[in-house]
């Protein structure tokens, strides 16, 4: 018998290769989505907790007026570094998509309108100052978003640095 020369060693561990690869993928997003599970495990879950607030910029609001559409609802806070990296994704979406945020212990109504402003963000937003509206959404952490469907059902739940094609595709699924 003779050895495998390198070509056909190659060719023989190609198909182990890829399949090894594609094994560690799938263990990769079962942790990945064993992870999301655990840091969401005490959000809200099915109908959206009634939310009925003053915004900080004066307005009244109440959940809904979202009714027919899906929405997000991201908590988030001042001072928290990984909200600010998310600033751009949240304000594209503000754009076209229902959204209101809830600034977590993040000060008085006025001080998140300060903030608000000095950012150049133009969001719906009501200041959870003392995190009442946090603990009745079940959210311990920030960021934090819930996609709602048009039925006021909380469809996704996620935590974390979250990608705008992300959202965008759970959006659209909501919708469904």
């Amino acid at each position: 018998m003779s050895p495998l020369s390198p070509s056909r060693l190659r060719a023989w561990l190609a198909p182990r290769r890829l399949l090894r690869l594609g094994g560690e993928l799938v263990l990769l997003l079962a942790l990945l989505l064993a992870v999301e599970a655990f840091l969401t495990r005490d959000a809200a879950r099915g109908p959206a907790p009634p939310l009925t607030a003053t915004l900080s910029d004066g307005r009244s609001f109440t959940l809904h007026q979202f009714h027919g559409t899906p929405a997000l609802v991201y908590f988030w806070g001042s001072w928290c570094p990984v909200c600010r990296a998310q600033q751009g994704t949240i304000d594209h979406l503000a754009q076209d998509v229902p959204l209101l945020t809830v600034a977590m212990q993040s000060g008085t109504a006025a001080e998140v309108q300060h903030y608000l402003t000095q950012h150049g963000l133009r969001w719906a937003t009501v200041a959870d100052e003392y995190g009442d509206l946090a603990r009745q959404w079940g959210v311990s952490g920030v960021p934090a978003l819930f996609v709602l469907d048009g039925a006021g059902e909380i469809r996704f739940v996620t935590r974390g640095y979250t990608t705008g094609w992300g959202l965008r595709l759970r959006l659209w699924w909501a919708g469904l």
